[in-house]
């Protein structure tokens, strides 16, 4: 057991001797706790005729495991006023819990039970099958939804950093058993785990939790790296795909990014809010506040540990979405070339120093911010660490970001509607 950073000593870390790393942070006057495990694969990791065998995998272990039943899962932390719920994303899959400081021993065992103990029971597949494809058809009749997928896809081209999430129709009628159980076997042992909580948490006793659970009893299995590409994104493109019966033309336009840890990230992310992070952004007041051409517009990005994406979002009528998409041209334009004016770039850092604290008020934020330091190698750094970083952020590194990854001619634009964009 060691503390992380001499002047942050309330983040704690033990790596056990079968892999498993576990990391908490108390949160003075808090009553819960958020407690969550991460999964070192997801679709990153897939192959491409198993695409989306990791959320469907996700899905599986909430169907019974050797002690719990489907319905016992269901209602184990409900009952007590407590939460339960699971993700898969690009890098990993997630389970997580929040409940009252003295429910933490049921929220461990509960999620030590679904990530080691799925029955992943052939009826069961049949039966999340149906789900999951139907979880493919309201993504596919939600147009803000598909259209990101669509340029996901376009813009990392047969990477798996374009690959749905969800996966295919196609792939997932083929995933059956054992493609479920050979993800399990070399996924979900403790190599491969990081566990993370915060709230009213002693990380003595959480140790002390997860032995009674049996996790410190678990073997580590096979931690061969997963054979993964370097990203490439495609060139810059533009692609449409016709829907008649939307009212909307959707449109995204984006391009690759910085990766988690790059060191331009503050400078990165309040360049960032300042175009499309809210009411107050130079996007939202000129595309839909001046020339009302939008109700929706916003920017948004994903930080991965080799790369990153981010772009921005936008919907229109049909016969305005071209203006739309040429006054957000002229926003990332103006930017590209003079950078940002003083006054907004101090306007900027007060704002985004305002977001950083207040994130760190509740328990879940602390809990991802703990996970961060083991799943991406990161120090964790204090509150006035983290806004010094913003305060040391200046007009040439937001001008030196805005040029790298701004420039209207670099993005790639995608959309879906009535009628096509140029």
């Amino acid at each position: 057991m060691v503390a992380i950073g001499a002047d942050a000593p309330t983040l704690r870390r033990t790596d056990l001797p079968n892999g498993l790393t576990v990391l908490s942070e108390p949160v003075p006057g808090a009553r819960s706790v958020a407690f969550g495990a991460w999964v070192r694969a997801a679709t990153l990791h897939e192959r491409p005729e198993e695409m989306g065998v990791s959320h469907f995998l996700e899905h599986m272990v909430f169907k019974g495991t050797r002690s719990r039943s489907a319905q016992e899962i269901a209602l184990s932390l409900e009952t007590l006023g407590g939460s339960l719920d699971a993700y898969t994303e690009r890098e990993h899959t997630s389970f997580q819990a929040r409940v009252l400081d003295e429910h933490l021993a049921d929220a461990v065992s509960v999620i030590g039970d679904l990530i080691f103990e799925p029955l992943l029971r052939p009826a069961d597949v049949a039966l999340e099958r149906r789900v999951i494809l139907e979880e493919i058809s309201m993504v596919e009749d939600t147009p803000d939804d598909v259209i990101f997928d669509v340029h996901n896809r376009t813009l990392w081209g047969e990477h798996s950093h374009g690959y749905p999430i969800l996966g295919t129709r196609e792939t997932v009628q083929a995933i059956e058993v054992p493609h479920l159980k050979a993800l399990h076997t070399r996924a979900y042992h403790p190599g491969r785990l990081v566990i993370a909580a915060s709230g009213h948490v002693d990380h003595d006793a959480l140790l002390e939790l997860l032995m009674k659970a049996g996790w410190g009893a678990r073997t580590t299995g096979d931690m061969t790296p997963f054979a993964v590409p370097p990203a490439a994104p495609t060139p810059p493109q533009m692609h449409h795909m016709r829907r008649k019966d939307l009212a909307q033309t959707h449109i995204v336009m984006g391009s690759a990014s910085l990766s988690h840890g790059d060191p331009r990230r503050y400078a990165f992310a309040l360049l960032d809010m300042l175009l499309g992070g809210g009411m107050s952004s130079r996007l939202f007041q000129r595309v839909r506040e001046e020339l009302a051409l939008a109700y929706s517009v916003h920017t948004f990005s994903s930080a991965y540990a080799d790369t990153g994406a981010h772009g921005v979002y936008l919907a229109s009528a049909p016969d305005t979405a071209q203006d739309a998409l040429d006054a957000v041209r002229e926003v990332l334009a103006e930017v590209v070339e003079n950078g940002l004016p003083e006054a907004d770039l101090v306007a900027g850092k007060r704002q985004l120093r305002g977001q950083l604290v207040l994130s760190m008020e509740g328990v879940s934020s602390r809990m991802y911010r703990a996970a961060t330091t083991a799943l991406y190698g990161e120090p964790h750094r204090t509150i006035e660490e983290l806004l010094a970083l913003v305060d040391a952020v200046d007009g040439d590194s937001v001008r030196e970001v805005a040029r790298a990854y701004f420039h209207p001619q670099q993005q790639t634009i995608v959309s879906l509607g009535p009628k096509a964009v140029r």
